[in-house]
């Protein structure tokens, strides 16, 4: 009798099995749930055979056997290239290929230049589009590269969420260890570990390193899970991932020894910040060679201390660091304070600072800008002292206390021969916020057309503005058509409105050239080096502060490509009047 019993559950089982198997065939849209979830498939996408293929941007179908499936096209997954990312691409108007007609070479050479540059807020969410969006790499460099390429720009410019992102979205890769380790570092190195602790729970559980494993296990400790931990840590010894000094750490926190090594490791952050909570009077001095995300630790924890205020080797160290980001720089300015001078010394202190060292100078300087009444000499001393820390390759360290400053003098009260610069330093250096859009109908591209871009109005109103303001605009005889206005013209074109026509666009736009090394990538269809181009062009600056001309050329070119979703970015910053 129990014998048949168990033959006929066996009989269920296999049943059940094969219905699986059946089932488990159909096709799956790999974007079909982007609207309601932003995280992609955790799918890796095999390169396809492109004599199958005429259009790329059409759907994509991916089964749990992971072929993937274009129109009638399927292509096997024994292809060598995959693909990494975190956007969809068609999100941008791209699709995979996007980088298939262009050289590997050019793209490291693009992106060489990009680094140089510190992008604006616009410019960096273009590239990052680009950067990150799923697709196979250029012509002549391997998957390899390439998602090294996004990694190393996600890790070198603190993008922790969106490095949680990628790692949700993509199984394994080249590098994905060193991700992970990014993503546990920036929580620790903040040095609230409460809250690191709490943000590192929502890190996907199929992500698998032993790095987050030894965090997660230390996490259980803060929180007095001790069995928990415990039970973690004996698995970890188990698959031999755990090591000594981690092992001695974790026992000494959890009770089970009463003694753990006094000897520091930095070999990573990790380490490090087991080494500080558990070694009595911890002390540590870092030099070049510290890794950032140590400093940054040390920073966030307040364990940077300068024992001898005349140790002036290590006064340089810390100004170098604060120079390159790994030091709050209020700690220098402190420590300038505190540097002793006579009473003589500061009186003829605009004399006496030449002859110093340049920390004294420095540190002499800063004192008198302290104790000056004038608000005059106070500027005087500032811009001094700018010119002090840019001789030393130093002047990072000083921005922002310098622009500080000046903001707390206010420009009213900065003398002539300043203003001009002072108020260009503190444009440049202050968040760009657009502000709120005032409509101007006597001018086309800050009329109220430009709601369709701005606020997504309804396409018949805004039919009915554009025959309005051109009628308006046509009784206007000294109207001059600008390059903003062409720019807009030819977006409202390429969205399928309907322009007077009266007007000679043809002949408006003729003086108005656009660079033939970028036309020609348009005929050579490379449409996410294009992007990249014009990253490189707008640079630092919004669209908004680029010339007509250059505002002009960027939004045509991006028309040709249909990069519609990139081509409104910029239109959105660069046409409308703002308050």
């Amino acid at each position: 009798m129990i014998l048949k019993n168990s033959s006929s559950i066996l009989s269920s089982l296999i049943f059940l099995i094969l219905i699986t198997s059946v089932f488990g065939d159909e096709k799956i849209d790999i974007w079909k749930n982007k609207k309601n979830n932003n995280n992609l498939k955790n799918e890796q996408i095999q390169k396809p055979d492109t004599k199958k293929i005429d259009n790329l941007d059409k759907k994509l179908s991916i089964s749990p056997t992971k072929s993937i499936e274009i129109e009638n096209s399927t292509i096997d997954a024994s292809d060598k290239n995959q693909v990494f990312g975190i956007y969809d691409p068609e999100d941008f108007n791209f699709n995979l290929n996007m980088w298939s007609a262009t050289k590997a070479e050019d793209v490291r050479a693009s992106l060489k230049r990009i680094k140089k540059i510190k992008l604006s807020e616009t410019s960096n969410e273009i590239f990052e589009n680009v950067l990150l969006s799923f697709s196979f790499p250029p012509e002549g460099m391997k998957d390899k590269e390439f998602v090294n390429l996004k990694m190393n720009w996600l890790i070198e410019n603190n993008r922790p969420e969106l490095i949680e992102s990628f790692l949700k979205q993509n199984n394994e890769f080249n590098g994905k260890s060193r991700a992970v380790q990014f993503l546990v570092d920036s929580n620790i190195s903040r040095a609230d570990i409460k809250k690191g602790c709490e943000k590192i729970r929502f890190i996907d559980s199929t992500i698998k390193d032993a790095y987050l494993e030894k965090f997660k296990i230390y996490c259980l400790v803060f929180d007095n899970k001790n069995s928990q931990a415990q039970l973690l840590l004996d698995l970890l010894r188990e698959q031999k991932q755990s090591d000594k000094f981690f092992d001695d750490k974790i026992n000494y926190l959890l009770g089970i020894s009463k003694q753990t090594s006094n000897k520091i490791n930095d070999k990573n952050l990790l380490n490090f910040y087991l080494s500080s909570i558990t070694i009595k009077d911890f002390t540590y001095t870092p030099t070049k060679k510290t890794k950032k995300e140590i400093w940054r630790y040390l920073n966030a924890a307040n364990l940077i201390k300068l024992e001898d205020i005349n140790d002036k080797e290590r006064i340089k160290e810390l100004e170098t660091a604060a120079h390159l980001g790994q030091v709050d720089e209020n700690i220098i300015f402190d420590i300038y304070k505190q540097i002793p001078f006579n009473l003589n010394t500061l009186i003829n202190a605009n004399n006496v600072y030449q002859t110093l060292d340049q920390t004294d100078a420095r540190s002499l300087v800063y004192q008198k800008f302290l104790l000056s009444d004038s608000l005059d000499a106070k500027v005087e001393y500032l811009f001094l002292l700018e010119e002090l820390f840019k001789k030393d390759n130093l002047q990072n360290a000083y921005t922002k206390i310098f622009i500080n400053n000046l903001k707390d003098i206010g420009l009213d009260n900065i003398p002539e021969k300043y203003k001009e610069i002072t108020e260009n330093k503190i444009k440049k250096n202050e968040n760009k916020n657009l502000g709120k859009v005032k409509y101007n109908d006597k001018i086309l591209h800050q009329s109220k057309i430009i709601k369709f871009y701005l606020e997504n109005e309804e396409q018949k109103k805004v039919q009915k503005d554009i025959d309005k303001i051109f009628r308006k605009i046509s009784k206007n005889r000294k109207y001059f058509y600008s390059a903003k206005d062409l720019a807009l013209i030819n977006s409202l074109i390429k969205d399928g409105f309907k322009i007077p026509e009266n007007l000679d666009l043809q002949d408006l736009s003729a003086k108005y050239d656009v660079p033939q090394n970028l036309l020609s990538l348009i005929k050579n269809k490379q449409n996410a080096f294009l992007v990249l181009k014009i990253v490189e062009i707008i640079g630092e600056d919004e669209p908004h502060e680029l010339d007509p001309e250059s505002i002009y050329f960027i939004t045509r070119l991006l028309n040709e490509m249909n990069l519609i979703k990139i081509r409104n970015k910029v239109l959105i910053s660069a046409l409308p009047q703002r308050v």
